[in-house]
Protein backbone atom coordinates (compact mmCIF):
# COMPACT_ATOMS: atom_id res chain seq x y z
CA UNK A 1 0.00 0.00 0.00
CA UNK A 2 1.74 3.09 -0.81
CA UNK A 3 1.07 6.49 0.73
CA UNK A 4 -1.63 7.73 -1.26
CA UNK A 5 -3.42 4.48 -2.31
CA UNK A 6 -7.73 4.91 -3.24
CA UNK A 7 -6.90 8.55 -3.66
CA UNK A 8 -7.47 10.33 -6.73
CA UNK A 9 -4.89 13.70 -8.36
CA UNK A 10 -5.18 15.83 -10.66
CA UNK A 11 -2.21 17.94 -11.54
CA UNK A 12 -2.66 20.97 -13.79
CA UNK A 13 0.41 22.01 -15.83
CA UNK A 14 2.59 19.38 -17.05
CA UNK A 15 4.17 20.22 -19.94
CA UNK A 16 7.24 17.85 -20.92
CA UNK A 17 9.14 15.41 -18.82
CA UNK A 18 11.30 18.05 -17.01
CA UNK A 19 8.46 19.24 -15.55
CA UNK A 20 8.78 19.66 -11.40
CA UNK A 21 4.69 18.22 -12.52
CA UNK A 22 6.46 15.29 -14.14
CA UNK A 23 8.10 14.43 -10.90
CA UNK A 24 5.28 15.14 -8.93
CA UNK A 25 3.01 13.07 -11.28
CA UNK A 26 5.29 9.95 -11.06
CA UNK A 27 5.74 10.32 -7.40
CA UNK A 28 1.99 10.04 -7.02
CA UNK A 29 1.44 7.19 -9.42
CA UNK A 30 4.64 5.01 -6.98
CA UNK A 31 2.81 5.63 -4.17
CA UNK A 32 -0.42 4.61 -5.64
CA UNK A 33 -2.83 7.34 -6.49
CA UNK A 34 -5.57 7.74 -9.38
CA UNK A 35 -4.52 10.20 -11.92
CA UNK A 36 -5.89 13.09 -14.26
CA UNK A 37 -3.62 15.44 -16.10
CA UNK A 38 -3.86 19.03 -17.43
CA UNK A 39 -1.97 20.76 -20.02
CA UNK A 40 -2.27 24.11 -21.67
CA UNK A 41 -2.70 24.23 -25.36
CA UNK A 42 -2.44 21.57 -28.22
CA UNK A 43 1.09 21.85 -29.01
CA UNK A 44 1.58 20.06 -25.67
CA UNK A 45 -0.26 17.58 -26.27
CA UNK A 46 2.26 15.08 -28.19
CA UNK A 47 4.57 15.51 -25.19
CA UNK A 48 1.99 14.67 -22.18
CA UNK A 49 -0.54 12.05 -23.48
CA UNK A 50 3.06 9.57 -23.92
CA UNK A 51 3.44 11.06 -20.28
CA UNK A 52 0.20 10.28 -19.32
CA UNK A 53 0.34 6.51 -20.44
CA UNK A 54 3.37 5.85 -18.18
CA UNK A 55 1.02 6.44 -15.14
CA UNK A 56 -1.67 4.64 -16.74
CA UNK A 57 -3.75 8.07 -16.84
CA UNK A 58 -6.96 7.78 -19.22
CA UNK A 59 -7.87 11.50 -17.85
CA UNK A 60 -5.59 13.74 -19.87
CA UNK A 61 -7.29 17.24 -20.84
CA UNK A 62 -6.31 20.79 -22.29
CA UNK A 63 -6.92 23.71 -19.75
CA UNK A 64 -6.36 27.29 -20.67
CA UNK A 65 -6.76 28.28 -17.15
CA UNK A 66 -6.62 32.15 -18.45
CA UNK A 67 -10.63 31.17 -19.36
CA UNK A 68 -13.03 30.65 -16.72
CA UNK A 69 -15.26 28.74 -18.96
CA UNK A 70 -12.47 26.31 -19.79
CA UNK A 71 -11.77 25.28 -16.15
CA UNK A 72 -15.58 25.01 -15.62
CA UNK A 73 -15.63 22.23 -18.47
CA UNK A 74 -12.43 20.26 -17.13
CA UNK A 75 -14.06 20.42 -13.53
CA UNK A 76 -18.02 18.70 -15.01
CA UNK A 77 -15.46 16.40 -16.84
CA UNK A 78 -13.32 15.29 -13.65
CA UNK A 79 -16.52 15.08 -12.09
CA UNK A 80 -18.02 12.74 -14.49
CA UNK A 81 -15.22 10.59 -14.18
CA UNK A 82 -13.84 10.44 -11.16
CA UNK A 83 -17.08 11.66 -8.85
CA UNK A 84 -14.67 13.19 -6.02
CA UNK A 85 -10.77 14.20 -6.18
CA UNK A 86 -8.55 14.06 -3.30
CA UNK A 87 -5.63 16.19 -4.52
CA UNK A 88 -5.22 19.09 -6.83
CA UNK A 89 -1.64 20.32 -8.17
CA UNK A 90 -1.44 23.56 -9.56
CA UNK A 91 2.04 23.56 -11.40
CA UNK A 92 1.42 26.85 -13.40
CA UNK A 93 3.34 29.78 -14.06
CA UNK A 94 3.92 32.20 -17.02
CA UNK A 95 5.16 36.15 -17.56
CA UNK A 96 6.26 37.07 -21.14
CA UNK A 97 10.04 36.40 -21.77
CA UNK A 98 10.72 40.70 -22.06
CA UNK A 99 9.18 40.95 -18.21
CA UNK A 100 12.10 38.07 -17.34
CA UNK A 101 14.97 40.43 -18.05
CA UNK A 102 16.64 43.78 -17.29
CA UNK A 103 15.10 46.11 -14.89
CA UNK A 104 11.62 45.18 -13.17
CA UNK A 105 10.08 48.95 -13.65
CA UNK A 106 10.11 48.19 -17.44
CA UNK A 107 7.48 45.91 -16.58
CA UNK A 108 4.34 46.13 -19.11
CA UNK A 109 0.56 46.82 -17.86
CA UNK A 110 -0.12 43.82 -19.82
CA UNK A 111 2.66 41.84 -19.13
CA UNK A 112 1.70 42.41 -15.50
CA UNK A 113 -1.73 41.10 -15.87
CA UNK A 114 -1.17 38.45 -17.88
CA UNK A 115 1.56 36.93 -15.03
CA UNK A 116 -0.40 37.29 -12.11
CA UNK A 117 -3.31 35.85 -14.23
CA UNK A 118 -1.95 32.46 -15.21
CA UNK A 119 0.54 32.37 -12.16
CA UNK A 120 -1.54 33.40 -9.39
CA UNK A 121 -5.59 33.46 -10.34
CA UNK A 122 -5.49 30.37 -12.22
CA UNK A 123 -4.69 28.71 -8.47
CA UNK A 124 -7.66 30.23 -7.20
CA UNK A 125 -9.79 29.86 -10.18
CA UNK A 126 -9.08 26.48 -10.04
CA UNK A 127 -9.94 25.82 -5.88
CA UNK A 128 -13.12 27.59 -6.67
CA UNK A 129 -14.32 24.93 -9.51
CA UNK A 130 -13.16 22.01 -7.80
CA UNK A 131 -14.01 22.81 -4.06
CA UNK A 132 -17.63 20.99 -4.40
CA UNK A 133 -15.66 17.98 -4.88
CA UNK A 134 -13.25 17.82 -2.82
CA UNK A 135 -12.70 14.99 -0.34
CA UNK A 136 -12.62 15.84 3.32
CA UNK A 137 -8.48 15.28 4.21
CA UNK A 138 -7.75 16.43 0.33
CA UNK A 139 -4.88 19.12 -0.33
CA UNK A 140 -4.04 21.48 -3.00
CA UNK A 141 -0.69 22.43 -3.68
CA UNK A 142 1.12 25.15 -5.99
CA UNK A 143 5.00 25.67 -7.08
CA UNK A 144 6.89 28.73 -5.81
CA UNK A 145 10.04 30.22 -6.08
CA UNK A 146 12.75 32.21 -3.27
CA UNK A 147 12.28 34.64 -5.84
CA UNK A 148 8.98 35.63 -4.29
CA UNK A 149 10.84 36.33 -0.73
CA UNK A 150 14.25 38.01 -2.05
CA UNK A 151 15.17 39.43 -5.26
CA UNK A 152 16.57 36.72 -7.82
CA UNK A 153 17.97 38.81 -11.23
CA UNK A 154 15.87 38.58 -14.12
CA UNK A 155 12.92 36.81 -12.03
CA UNK A 156 11.14 40.11 -11.59
CA UNK A 157 7.48 40.21 -12.33
CA UNK A 158 7.34 35.92 -11.67
CA UNK A 159 8.97 37.19 -8.30
CA UNK A 160 6.03 39.56 -7.81
CA UNK A 161 3.31 36.95 -9.31
CA UNK A 162 5.15 33.93 -6.66
CA UNK A 163 4.45 36.68 -3.94
CA UNK A 164 0.97 36.62 -4.64
CA UNK A 165 0.76 32.82 -5.25
CA UNK A 166 1.89 32.44 -1.45
CA UNK A 167 -0.69 34.86 -0.21
CA UNK A 168 -3.16 33.19 -1.92
CA UNK A 169 -2.25 30.15 -0.83
CA UNK A 170 -2.65 30.75 2.85
CA UNK A 171 -5.60 32.78 2.30
CA UNK A 172 -7.01 29.59 0.71
CA UNK A 173 -6.27 27.69 3.52
CA UNK A 174 -8.15 29.67 5.50
CA UNK A 175 -11.21 29.36 3.14
CA UNK A 176 -11.04 25.77 2.71
CA UNK A 177 -9.56 24.62 6.60
CA UNK A 178 -13.36 24.03 8.12
CA UNK A 179 -13.82 21.62 5.16
CA UNK A 180 -10.50 19.60 6.55
CA UNK A 181 -8.99 20.58 3.21
CA UNK A 182 -5.26 21.67 2.97
CA UNK A 183 -3.49 24.14 1.05
CA UNK A 184 -0.05 24.15 0.85
CA UNK A 185 2.90 25.35 -1.68
CA UNK A 186 6.90 23.99 -2.61
CA UNK A 187 9.04 26.31 -2.86
CA UNK A 188 12.01 24.47 -5.34
CA UNK A 189 15.39 25.31 -5.70
CA UNK A 190 16.12 26.25 -9.48
CA UNK A 191 15.56 22.87 -11.82
CA UNK A 192 16.38 23.35 -15.42
CA UNK A 193 12.70 23.41 -16.62
CA UNK A 194 11.23 24.82 -19.98
CA UNK A 195 9.62 27.85 -17.61
CA UNK A 196 12.87 28.05 -15.65
CA UNK A 197 15.18 28.24 -18.78
CA UNK A 198 13.10 31.69 -20.13
CA UNK A 199 14.74 33.54 -17.36
CA UNK A 200 17.42 35.50 -18.55
CA UNK A 201 20.76 34.14 -16.94
CA UNK A 202 19.12 31.21 -15.56
CA UNK A 203 22.23 28.77 -16.42
CA UNK A 204 24.30 31.28 -13.84
CA UNK A 205 21.71 30.88 -11.52
CA UNK A 206 21.81 27.17 -11.66
CA UNK A 207 25.18 26.82 -11.69
CA UNK A 208 26.04 29.14 -8.46
CA UNK A 209 22.97 27.85 -6.77
CA UNK A 210 24.84 25.10 -5.27
CA UNK A 211 27.48 26.43 -4.30
CA UNK A 212 25.74 28.33 -1.48
CA UNK A 213 23.25 26.41 -0.36
CA UNK A 214 24.52 24.22 2.71
CA UNK A 215 24.16 20.69 1.16
CA UNK A 216 25.93 21.96 -1.77
CA UNK A 217 23.62 20.03 -4.37
CA UNK A 218 21.10 20.82 -6.99
CA UNK A 219 17.95 19.71 -6.24
CA UNK A 220 15.92 17.77 -8.68
CA UNK A 221 12.44 16.76 -9.75
CA UNK A 222 11.91 13.71 -7.59
CA UNK A 223 12.76 15.62 -4.36
CA UNK A 224 9.88 17.74 -5.06
CA UNK A 225 7.56 14.83 -6.00
CA UNK A 226 8.70 13.57 -2.56
CA UNK A 227 7.91 16.30 -0.95
CA UNK A 228 4.59 16.44 -2.81
CA UNK A 229 3.73 13.24 -1.67
CA UNK A 230 4.34 14.26 2.00
CA UNK A 231 1.94 17.19 1.59
CA UNK A 232 -0.66 15.65 0.30
CA UNK A 233 -0.42 12.37 2.36
CA UNK A 234 -2.20 11.43 5.13
CA UNK A 235 1.22 12.22 7.34
CA UNK A 236 0.38 16.10 6.81
CA UNK A 237 -2.62 15.89 8.18
CA UNK A 238 -2.69 19.16 9.78
CA UNK A 239 0.06 20.73 7.77
CA UNK A 240 -1.57 23.77 5.45
CA UNK A 241 -0.70 27.39 4.49
CA UNK A 242 2.93 26.38 4.19
CA UNK A 243 5.77 27.50 1.80
CA UNK A 244 7.78 23.92 1.99
CA UNK A 245 11.24 24.83 0.63
CA UNK A 246 12.81 22.21 -0.86
CA UNK A 247 15.97 24.24 -1.98
CA UNK A 248 19.08 22.52 -0.11
CA UNK A 249 18.74 24.81 2.78
CA UNK A 250 19.61 27.58 -0.18
CA UNK A 251 16.91 30.17 1.50
CA UNK A 252 18.55 30.21 5.30
CA UNK A 253 21.81 31.68 3.78
CA UNK A 254 22.34 35.26 3.97
CA UNK A 255 25.56 35.16 1.95
CA UNK A 256 28.15 32.34 0.58
CA UNK A 257 29.64 30.33 3.22
CA UNK A 258 33.39 31.83 3.29
CA UNK A 259 34.33 27.97 5.12
CA UNK A 260 33.06 25.84 1.28
CA UNK A 261 35.16 23.09 0.94
CA UNK A 262 37.61 22.42 -1.58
Amino acid sequence: MGLLSGKTALVFGLANERSIAWGITQAFHREGATIGISYAGEALERRVKPLAAQVNADFVEECDVSSDEQIAAVAEKAKARFGEIDILVHSIGFANKDELQGHFYNTSRAGFHLAMDISVYSFVGLARAFQPMMRKGGALLTLTYYGSMKVAPNYNMMGVAKAALEASTRYLAADFGPQGIRVNAISAGPIRTLAAMGVSGFRDMYKNFADMAPMRENVTQEDCGNAAVYLCSDWAAHVTGEVHYVDSGYNIMAAPDPRKEQ
